[in-house]
């Protein structure tokens, strides 16, 4: 059976140097995957790839399928002068798959208030990856990528993050996540990836 992603020998140099180099990975559907290593290991870089936020000169990334993905990678921008709704709305109106009950519900699993009518400039750096969480989930994607999407959120919201991506798992739905938190990583994952200077080093 083929796996959900195949990444071969994906090699990555950006002003000279190697951020990536020969990765090598079979994902399957349906578990979650942990990336973890230090600053600037190629984390991030790696699921910037596997995106498509990335292009790929040597190597391959390849999806047994086409899929739509849920992204949180580094610091996701919102329109300032929205509410968190209205970005929401304005995210959803793209596919237009689900419909504004949708949206207030997955708010409010994130903890926030669809209520609220705060602009987004205000709202403070959890409240943002609260917001970047809930785009990345609403439309139920087969494929979250997600890079540190625990950052900035108090011990509450972590656990709250943590039981969504339990959920999600048992739907069937695959992760990718890149997190220094290592309860997440040891809690959440079913395989983990230790990257350092842009190589795979270890797999547990």
């Amino acid at each position: 059976m083929s796996p959900l992603i195949e990444v071969t020998n994906l090699t990555k140099t950006i002003k000279g140097k190697q951020v990536l180099s020969e990765i090598n990975l079979r994902l399957e559907a349906g578990n979650i995957y942990g990336f973890v290593g230090p600053n600037g290991s190629g984390k991030t870089m790696l699921l910037r790839a596997i995106a498509g936020l990335l292009y790929i000169k040597y190597g391959s990334v390849k999806y047994n399928s086409s899929l739509f993905k849920g992204v949180i990678i580094e610091n996701p921008a919102f329109i300032n002068s929205f509410t968190g709704l209205e970005n929401l709305r304005y995210l959803a109106s793209i596919r237009s798959t689900i419909r504004d009950t949708d949206i207030k519900a997955t708010m409010k699993r994130v903890g926030l208030d669809p209520e609220d009518t705060r602009k987004v400039r205000v709202y403070s750096l959890g409240m943002k990856q609260k917001l970047a969480f809930a785009q990345a989930v609403m439309e139920s994607p087969p494929l979250l990528i997600l890079d540190e999407p625990t950052r900035g959120l108090d011990s509450e919201s972590v656990i709250m993050v943590r039981e969504i991506l339990y959920e999600e798992r048992e739907k069937g739905t695959t992760a990718l996540l890149a997190s220094h938190n290592q309860k997440d990583i040891s809690s959440l994952c079913n395989q983990v990836f230790f990257l350092d200077s842009g190589r795979i080093v270890d797999v547990l």
